[in-house]
């Protein structure tokens, strides 16, 4: 038998320029999966998208699809680029090698076959690509097997997942018949760089785009539609990218035996009791002479009240906004119910805890459909500041495609340049989020997320002169709670940018008429010294304690209030500034209307602690927590403002451990059952 020709061989007129044989096959298996991956997508699109009104143009949702598809098949044929470049384990310079490459492949093929046959199934049940959630049915087997053959072609389908195997196979095997006959290639350098090409373009593939972040999946939800996001998803993609989340659940029973504690807390009327996700009409705040028209909500990272001036840090470090406190409402007793950015970001816009115990809620696709109170203030513009890019923690799949006609202004938008990994300065973002707020033509709700605060401590040179020069020694640092000068000079930049930015909104004519919400969107872990009770320091509520600061000089009366609040409150409390009587499905509660009820005595702010899965509520003077498997109880002194008798610390052990779990149980269960509303009705949302 005549040997097949090797990736080695030359031919009768010498060496061969052109690619090597397995480079030459990856390329044409390339063409031919892409083919056929984007029939699939187009006949996904015509079955599922045809009766759409929604849908407009489907070629960005090609366009992504493709991109999807490409980092599939380049996942296929990396390791036949890799391994196959080996003489001994080449498809073409042995017969084992071939077979050992031609089951490879039909094995790939069939499991993406069946993964893309599921996905139809999946899409058709649910409206949603396949992902790890699909794992749960296993458990249910004879009864999920049995509605699949009751709902659905399972013979025809299971013919034709046979046929589309069997023209794969044959088209694997032809293609590699046909590249085996051609010229062997060019050898040396020259297939060096063929190789190397080829993985750089495999490479590129799998990474989805040219930037600092990778293409996600959160990327299909910033085309502003739930169907065309999920048919521009992969599902493979989609299923691996869940993967990590398949634990992500709720307890059915825990959360009836707490839903009556939290609708009588949250306000849940007799008539909306049956909605099942805590669904009701906030009241509208007693209305003063006049509400201010605008929002700026601004999210500052990591903005500790230990660190601040209006922590009474000995050094001073935040005196503007401690000005600007003196000005408006202080909530300084509000904590944020865990600690990280994403997770912060998530709470305040959904108003529902983060407590997925496996990364971020913002990174499970499943969790991605999300109602905000943002889209009840139908009258007014949404527009979204973050001098970075909002790939990070996908937190643009729950901006983008929860909050309607979001205009968002990131990282690639801006004149300003990058000062680092994190974007543009906090005072380029102040200050061109201020240009473009000061041209806006109707009342808006914009939000700003800083990032400054933040290793690498970036200050640009430019603004270096503005701020102290003093610097101080390991101990005054340790004193006041910070690691370094670096740290200190970065708190002291944030109030900086802050000055900046309300000097220059004192300028435009939307100024007067803007209600300013500031808060930390978590604290940071330290030493927070005298200033606060131990429990600050021992329990790590340095890292959840932030302020809350409503500054609106012509609608609201300045004073400080010691109540308990939490970042969930903030959507409700602004709502209740502008009157709008909006649908509300999240954990918070309006603080000011609160106030006139109770005097916030009966505030409750939860608290997850990630670190050491430990769940617990700050309630009136005390902080109760638990570890989530049990063996840990403590209950902590967690008022900092008024005198307690610490000999009453355990008298509501029980009562608090109560309130932890139910809201723990309920924010697991609001994370799958607080979807969008549809869009309210005509004249909501207008203050």
């Amino acid at each position: 038998m005549t040997p097949e020709p090797t990736s080695r061989n030359v031919s009768a007129d010498g060496p061969q320029a052109g690619p090597p044989r397995e480079v030459r096959w990856i390329i044409v298996l390339a063409l031919v999966l892409l083919t056929g991956l984007a029939g699939l997508r187009w006949a996904s699109i015509l079955y599922f998208g045809r009766d759409s009104d929604a849908l407009q143009s489907w070629t960005g949702v090609y366009w992504l699809g493709l991109r999807y598809d490409a980092r599939v098949v380049a996942a296929m044929l990396f390791p036949l680029l890799v391994l196959g470049s080996v003489v001994r384990l080449s498809p073409f310079a042995r017969a084992a090698g071939r077979r050992v490459w031609l089951s490879y492949l039909t094995t790939a093929t069939f499991v993406l076959l069946v993964v893309y046959a599921c996905d139809v199934v999946h899409f058709r049940y649910l409206n949603q690509r396949l992902n790890a959630s699909v794992l749960g049915f296993l458990g249910d087997m004879s009864i999920s097997l049995s509605m699949v053959w009751q709902s659905y072609p399972v013979v025809w389908g299971s013919l034709g997942l046979i046929l589309g195997l069997v023209v794969m196979l044959g088209l694997v095997r032809s293609t590699h018949a046909y590249v085996a006959r051609s010229p062997a290639g060019g050898v040396g350098k020259v297939a060096v760089a063929w190789r190397v090409g080829t993985g750089a373009l495999l490479v590129l593939a799998l990474y989805g785009r040219l930037g600092q972040y990778p293409l996600r999946w959160s990327d299909a939800f910033d085309l502003r539609n739930d169907l065309q996001a999920n048919l521009a998803l992969n599902p493979v993609q989609s299923f691996i990218s869940s993967l990590s989340f398949r634990a992500s659940r709720y307890d059915p029973a825990k959360v009836e035996l707490h839903r009556a504690r939290m609708q009588q807390y949250l306000g849940v009327q007799d008539t909306e009791r049956d909605q099942g996700r805590f669904l009701r009409t906030l009241v509208a705040s007693p209305a003063p002479a006049k509400r201010p028209k605008n929002v700026v909500l601004v999210i500052c990272e990591s903005f500790s009240v230990y660190k601040s001036s209006v922590g009474n840090n000995p050094l001073n470090t935040t005196p503007f906004f401690a000005e600007l406190s003196q000005q408006g409402v202080l909530f300084d007793h509000c904590f944020t119910p865990h600690f990280g950015t994403a997770r912060g970001v998530w709470a305040t816009v959904t108003g529902v805890p983060d407590v997925e115990l496996v990364k971020t809620a913002s990174r499970n696709p499943s969790l991605v459909d999300q109602h905000t109170l943002l889209n009840e203030f139908e009258a007014l513009s949404k527009l979204y500041f973050l001098g970075g890019s909002s790939s990070w923690a996908n937190l643009r799949g729950l901006l983008t495609n929860n909050i309607r006609g979001l205009q968002l202004h990131e990282e690639g938008s801006f004149r300003s340049p990058r000062a680092d990994v994190w974007g543009i300065s906090d005072k380029s973002l102040f200050l061109e989020a201020n240009e473009i707020l000061a041209r806006q033509t109707k009342p808006f709700f914009a939000v700003i997320q800083t990032a400054n605060n933040h290793r690498p401590y970036t200050i640009p040179a430019e603004d270096r002169p503005f701020l102290p020069g003093d610097v101080h020694s390991e101990a005054e640092l340790r004193e006041a709670g910070f690691e370094s000068q670096e740290e200190l000079d970065a708190f002291r930049y944030t109030d900086f940018t802050f000055k900046t930015f309300i000097e220059a909104a004192r300028k435009t004519n939307y100024y007067d008429e803007t209600l300013f919400v500031f808060i930390g969107d978590h604290g940071i872990g330290g030493n927070a010294g005298k200033r606060f009770p131990d429990s600050w320091t021992s329990r790590s509520l340095t890292s959840f304690h932030v302020p809350l600061l409503f500054y609106a000089p012509r609608y609201l009366e300045p004073r400080r209030v010691h109540s308990v609040s939490s970042m969930v409150d903030v959507m409700p409390t602004i709502a209740g500034v502008l009157g709008v009587p909006a649908r509300y499905s999240g954990l918070g509660r309006d603080l000011l209307r609160q106030e006139q009820v109770d005097g916030g005595r009966s505030n409750i702010a939860f608290i997850i602690d990630h670190n050491n899965k430990s769940i617990g509520v700050v309630r009136g003077s005390t902080y109760t927590h638990r570890r989530l498997d049990g063996t840990t109880f403590a209950v902590d002194w967690a008022n900092a403002y008024q005198p307690v008798d610490t000999s009453d610390l355990d008298a509501n052990r029980a009562v608090d451990s109560a309130w932890a779990e139910a809201f723990f149980e309920t924010s697991r269960y609001l994370l799958h059952h607080n979807k969008k509303l549809p869009e309210p009705r005509a004249g909501a949302g207008s203050p």
